[in-house]
């Protein structure tokens, strides 16, 4: 069965920050933003990632600045992408132009890679046998067009990967109709039946289902207990609309 944790915050300069410590041991350093610390206003208030949220563009910049001196890279080194809930992952140490996907890997020693979300799921994955490591964005779309699949495509050996499932929306906040539903019917307990032809979708059960088809090992899961419900510790879609995105964000720690 994966692993559960509850993700316990520490101050980083202005900013509070939840890392992941279990990757550690694999000299690796993560850890997940909250909403506070930042300069936007409202109704992005206060720490947004994102800039297709409609929020002001050197707000945004310094919100980056922020998390970039909390991880301990030039900004200019914190990696991010314009996320489109398709399946593609983007290997930034060979080609470092692409734009748009959803999910970036490195092997790299120099930069952070950061994933931006508000309900979907943000994972981290780290290859036990090597120096790779990757974030990836996971919506429904993507879990239904194969992101994962696109990802593990980038390791040698998905048995050596870790996966990290970060704070996302919760089954029980998460109401979907029969058109996305029908994509995981086949999952046991990824869906329950709500009123009408409405369901609850459980998007964590989904990932660590669809890890486990592809190979990583059960023991190598770990899900984060904490939800984006209600929108008060991290951005939710559902609960806000306009909202901010925030980050799930790694690095080698051999330059930490």
């Amino acid at each position: 069965m994966p692993v559960e944790l509850t993700l316990t915050p520490e101050s980083r300069g202005p900013l509070s920050v939840y890392p992941i410590k279990s990757v550690r041991q694999f000299d690796v350093v993560a850890f997940v933003t909250d909403r506070f610390g930042g300069v936007s206003e409202p109704p992005y208030n206060s720490l947004n990632l994102a800039t297709h949220v409609g929020d002001r563009i050197e707000h945004v910049r310094e919100n980056r600045q922020r998390v970039a001196n909390a991880i301990d890279v030039d900004p200019a080194h914190l990696i991010t992408i314009s996320q489109v809930h398709g399946t593609d992952v983007v290997d930034v140490d060979v080609d470092s132009s692409m734009r748009e996907g959803d999910g970036l890997v490195s092997a790299r020693g120099d930069l952070a890679l950061a994933i931006l979300v508000a309900d979907c799921v943000p994972i981290l994955l780290v290859d036990d046998a090597s120096t790779k490591f990757g974030v990836v964005h996971a919506g429904w779309r993507g879990l239904a067009g194969g992101v994962l699949k696109s990802a593990l495509a980038h390791f040698v050996n998905p048995g050596s990967v870790h996966a990290v499932l970060g704070p996302c929306i919760s089954m029980a906040g998460y109401q979907v109709g029969p058109e996305v539903a029908a994509h995981f019917i086949a999952i046991h307990d990824a869906l329950c039946a709500d009123e009408g032809d409405r369901s609850r979708l459980d998007l964590r059960h989904v990932v660590a289902s669809q890890l486990r088809e592809l190979g990583v090992v059960d023991q190598h899961v770990t899900l984060c207990r904490q939800s984006t419900d209600g929108g008060e510790v991290f951005y939710s879609d559902r609960a806000q609309r306009p909202c901010g995105r925030f980050a799930l964000v790694a690095k080698r720690s051999s330059h930490a």
